[in-house]
């Protein structure tokens, strides 16, 4: 039987887990956990992974059952955490921190990590690496084992479910766990609950529990507080104890509503613990806390909670509990709603339509704000019409008198009171308002118009408070009243005049506003802006709106003269065609003035020069600040007195240049006077030229000379500065950088032909650098060849040549690769046979690195090597580059130098040819001791570049040749040997002598420090594999086999 039962849990097992990590829908895997749940076996069998019977005993036995089964409350609780962490772990959308569990986490704290045992079940998911702050995956693991995490997150919802059951009471077999925790079968001493007593919550703990039902009643808002009672007798008991009540006999009554209720309510949540309790529980069975009234006073002193939802936090899409605030995986918050707008202050109170006895419209219950003098009413604590807040009485002193008896009064007939009359300052403040809002509708009204505030209040106050609107008639009326300002002026003006004549200018004029001096000059002529501007100023007012009409103008005016222009009739008249603005009369007034620079700015003759020598020096330095804009004055004469010495022949332009940059005198004089270092001439600094590459400076006809030779008979690498020869141009891309710079300064000093051929050469240079680019063999042509053939055709010289070998063309070629062809012509070709090696030296010559030119000398003798195709500087022996500024970090060598690899001709040329020879051997290659047959006995035939009279020329070596080296000077053979040794990248290493090996490694940085106790043999054994394993041979070593 309990093979069958293991076998069916088995079944049900693997089902669940395939459901549970796949895409099984969550109703098969409940029903799978729910059947394992009924399934009769004991936990310790059940159970696999976690051990659950381990922990039901760590965390369920307590001394009674409602202990243990709040403790085993508590483990559910934990339980349904750890489910989440496997869940999180199953599903195919993991969340973002799945690799890490926070110890910080408060949820994690209260529940797993509060039980014994819930740090394993984590272990058993794969949090196996300990942190400071948690646990973690290890670093090596990139997935959890879904399979093995899917079957212990079964095991956990089984168990869970099983707690949940037992706690119910609706566990099938629960013997099972009652033997394990005895406490389970024991029952509580009490007996049934009865129904709630209502207790205030001011007497729950200072007053006993046979209270009068009086004091009881007095509580209509108290809390309820349940109280547990074994049965009636005893109740009964407890109350006849008292003396007083010895005769009292209880009679238990219930409320068939009560009853009714709360055999219909479902099972309830408390709201602390979030234990779910039957229906019959008064108190929470985990934290004793009293279940929540259903009255309405019950509700009002503890508020129902809302309905518990879940909610799924956004972060990592773990389902929480509604009552939780943080999530309890990720610890970030669940978002809250705004909270509602409270006001600032609490809204006025309307104020009655009407005074009534004892409200606030009485007059006993007003009060004037001492702001604005507004009546307000006694409940409003802010003025209606300023908004202020109402000041605090001052304190009066109040008599306490005894409280009199209370008689009733018979009630008596009350007739109705006149309505009080209105009040004066009442009604003048309601005036006030009501103009006030109306002021206030016109000016926005205008504002829509274009009307500004002070033509509505001053329109309203000319024409009156009646029907017509301010705008319409500032619109229809303001010009015709504009246009009778303006002549009332120019009339008093005229008038004033007369009276001034008849008096012989001893009179003043009354009433005119207008100061004592006479102005000189005709009438005045007013502009209605300037009229518009008085009216506002005289409030409406037409006879002083003309008067200070009349004084602004007279002010203007005067402003005017003090500038200069005393022409008083020509200032009346700019300021009329102005609108009475004095910026626009003074332009106008400068018009004229200015006609004469205007003319001369505008017209086609050439700007008269500058006269040095004038007699007037301000008007000399005045031309120089507008000319060549200085930038102050002192700079100015200081220009001019550079320009007047005599024994200084300075051009006006480069001496405002000097001045410009600087102002110390001995500076522009240096500035002004610099030598030239190829002509020896002094010529200003805007005279002299300079690269980008050095700090040279030469003249501009020294600079055109230099660089019109270099293009039309030198190369273009000879392109250098004539002075340091800088920059040193082998590096590619210092080559391109200096050219681009060089590119512009050339276009604007040579000559169009010269320009063009420098371009010419510098698409060649261009050009040899492209892959596809060829140089024949016959004449030395270069050019670009797009074919795919091997036989190549010269455009130059006609003759042909092998795209690959570079070989001159036979027809034995045709068909055979350069590789099958060389090894034919060296066994039926008798002329290079009788060549010998001499012959394979000249095949295995030098070829530029840098435009791929060959050339058929040998690579003995200085491997400093210059192409005289591109003019790049490189080492015969490896093709690295020989410059004057290294790249190579911590090189200390200065000038021209290059770096070598250890097996380069370099350093290997100066090993002797029997040590060569054992290196060969070692590596099983062959090489050549015999001289061969027809060659010339006794001198070497190898071609070499010689210098010869200050020319390079190419001729035989002519050394004497040595026994045993095939017919070649030691000198050749030695590079024969060498070129066998790079063509098959042999190590020279290995035969390196102690010296030899820690110069090696001191050469090319390579730590060769000595341990302790390190004997010879190990200690060069250990460098000897350092250096091999850390520098690697030439990567541009020839290797041509």
């Amino acid at each position: 039987m309990a093979s069958t039962l293991s076998d069916q849990l088995e079944d049900i097992r693997c089902h669940a887990e395939a459901c549970l990590y796949s895409t099984g829908s969550v109703l098969e895997v409940r029903a799978g956990i729910s059947a394992m749940a009924n399934i009769p076996l004991p936990p310790s069998v059940k159970y696999c992974y976690i051990a659950a019977e381990t922990m039901i005993i760590e965390n369920g036995v307590n001394n009674n059952r409602q202990e243990t089964i709040g403790s085993l409350q508590r483990l559910s609780t934990a339980l349904n955490i750890l489910e989440k962490y496997g869940c999180n772990l199953t599903s195919s959308s993991r969340p973002k921190y799945w690799r890490t569990v926070k110890h910080n986490n408060p949820v994690f704290r209260a529940t797993v990590d509060a039980i014994q045992g819930g740090r394993a079940v984590l272990g058993l998911y794969g949090y196996s690496n300990q942190q400071p702050d948690g646990l973690s995956f290890p670093d090596e693991v990139v997935e959890p084992d879904i399979e093995k995490v899917a079957a212990v997150t079964l095991e956990v919802m089984s168990l869970r479910m099983e707690l949940d059951m037992l706690i119910k009471e609706a566990h099938p077999h629960p013997e099972f766990f009652e033997r394990i925790i005895p406490s389970l079968n024991q029952k509580d001493d009490f007996g049934p609950i009865s129904d709630a007593v209502a207790i205030p919550s001011s007497l729950r703990e200072s007053q006993p529990l046979y209270m009068s039902l009086a004091s009881l009643s007095q509580s209509s808002t108290s809390a309820f507080l349940p109280v547990r009672t074994a049965n009636a007798s005893t109740s009964t008991s407890i109350s006849t104890r008292h003396t007083e009540r010895a005769n009292h006999h209880r009679t238990v009554v219930t409320s068939s509503k009560m009853r009714k209720n709360h055999s219909s309510l479902p099972s309830w949540h408390c709201t602390y613990c979030n234990r779910v309790n039957s229906n019959q529980d008064i108190l929470c069975e985990t934290c004793e806390r009293p279940r929540l009234a259903s009255s309405g006073s019950a509700k009002d002193e503890f508020p129902q909670p809302s309905t518990i939802t879940e909610w799924q936090c956004k972060s990592c899409t773990v389902v929480n509990a509604g009552s939780s605030i943080l999530c309890e995986v990720c610890e970030r918050p669940r978002l809250a709603t705004k909270p509602p707008a409270t006001p600032t202050r609490p809204p006025t109170p309307n104020r009655p339509s009407a005074p009534v006895l004892g409200m606030p419209g009485d007059p006993d219950s007003q009060w004037v704000c001492q702001f604005c003098t507004y009546v307000n009413y006694t409940p409003a604590s802010v003025c209606e019409m300023c908004d202020l807040p109402r000041p605090e009485p001052a304190k009066m002193r109040v008599k306490l008198h005894p409280p009199s008896q209370v008689r009733r009064v018979p009630v008596l007939s009350v007739k109705p009171k006149d309505p009080p009359m209105e009040d004066p300052d009442l009604r003048r403040q309601k005036r006030i308002r009501e103009e006030g809002l109306k002021l206030i509708q016109l000016i926005r009204d205008g504002e829509k118009k274009g009307v500004s505030p002070e033509e509505v209040y001053t329109g309203m106050r000319v024409s009156g408070y009646g029907n017509i609107l301010p705008c319409d008639w500032l619109k229809a009326e303001l010009p015709h009243l504009l246009d009778q300002i303006c002549a009332t002026a120019t009339s008093s003006r005229a008038a004033l005049l007369k009276a001034g004549q008849n008096q012989n200018g001893s009179g003043t004029a009354e009433d005119t506003g207008v100061e004592e001096e006479q102005p000189r000059g005709g009438g005045v002529t007013l502009s209605r802006a300037e009229a518009k501007l008085a009216w506002l100023s005289a409030g409406g007012d037409t006879e002083r709106a003309a008067r200070q009409a009349l004084r602004d103008r007279h002010a203007k005016v005067k402003e005017l003269c003090s500038l200069g222009f005393t022409d008083e009739a020509r200032c009346q008249e700019v300021l009329r065609q102005s609108e009475g603005e004095v910026r626009g009369a003074l332009s106008l007034l400068q018009r004229p003035l200015m006609e004469p620079f205007h003319q001369r700015m505008w017209s086609d003759q050439p700007e008269p020069p500058i006269d040095i020598n004038h007699p007037d020096k301000q008007h000399v330095c005045r031309r120089l600040l507008a000319v060549y804009d200085l930038p102050s004055w002192g700079r100015c004469e200081l220009a001019l007195s550079l320009l007047q010495e005599r024994t200084a022949p300075y051009s006006l332009d480069d001496v405002v240049q000097a001045v410009r940059e600087s102002h110390d005198r001995d500076f522009i004089r240096r500035v002004l006077a610099k030598e030239c270092p190829i002509c020896l001439s002094d010529f200003p600094h805007s005279k002299m030229q300079s690269l980008t590459s050095c700090q040279c400076s030469v003249c501009c006809g020294c600079f055109q000379q230099h660089f019109t030779i270099a293009v039309r008979d030198k190369h273009i690498r000879d392109m250098v500065c004539p002075v340091c020869w800088e920059p040193d141009i082998n590096d590619p891309e210092h080559l391109n950088s200096y050219f681009s710079t060089l590119d512009i300064q050339l276009r604007e000093c040579l000559e169009p032909e010269v320009y063009e051929l420098f371009h010419k050469k510098l698409t060649e240079q261009a050009l040899i650098k492209d892959p596809k680019f060829l140089w024949c063999s016959h004449c030395s042509y270069g050019f670009i060849y797009d074919g795919d053939q091997l036989k190549v055709t010269c455009f130059q010289c006609r003759n042909s040549f092998c795209a690959q070998c570079k070989k001159p063309w036979e027809s034995q070629h045709g068909g055979v690769s350069c590789e099958r062809y060389q090894s034919w012509k060296r066994q039926n070709d008798p002329e290079y046979q009788r060549q010998g090696l001499a012959g394979y030296l000249r095949d295995n010559g030098i070829t530029c690195p840098n435009c791929r030119f060959q050339y058929a000398l040998s690579k003995g003798g200085c491997m400093h090597f210059s192409c005289s195709q591109c003019r790049y500087q490189f080492c015969s022996g490896c093709n690295n580059p020989f410059h004057t500024t290294c790249a190579v970090i911590h090189c200390s060598v200065t000038g021209l130098h290059a770096h070598h690899p250890r097996d380069c001709l370099f350093y290997l040329r100066d090993w002797e040819p029997g040590r060569l020879q054992a290196l060969l051997q070692n590596k099983s290659v062959e090489f050549n001791t015999d001289t061969p047959p027809g060659t010339q006995a006794g001198l070497c035939g190898v071609i070499e570049q010689k210098d010869e009279g200050g020319q390079q020329m190419d001729s035989a070596c002519g050394a004497q040749t040595q026994p045993g080296h095939a017919g070649l000077c030691e000198k050749h053979y030695r590079e024969y040997l060498v070129s066998l040794i790079n063509g098959h990248s042999i190590d020279p290493a290995p035969l390196f002598n102690a010296n030899e090996l820690v110069l090696a490694c001191r050469r090319y940085q390579v730590d060769d420090a000595r341990g302790e106790m390190e004997d010879d043999m190990t200690y060069y054994t250990r460098i000897l594999e350092k250096l091999i394993d850390e520098v690697p041979l030439g990567d541009k070593v020839p290797r041509k086999k």
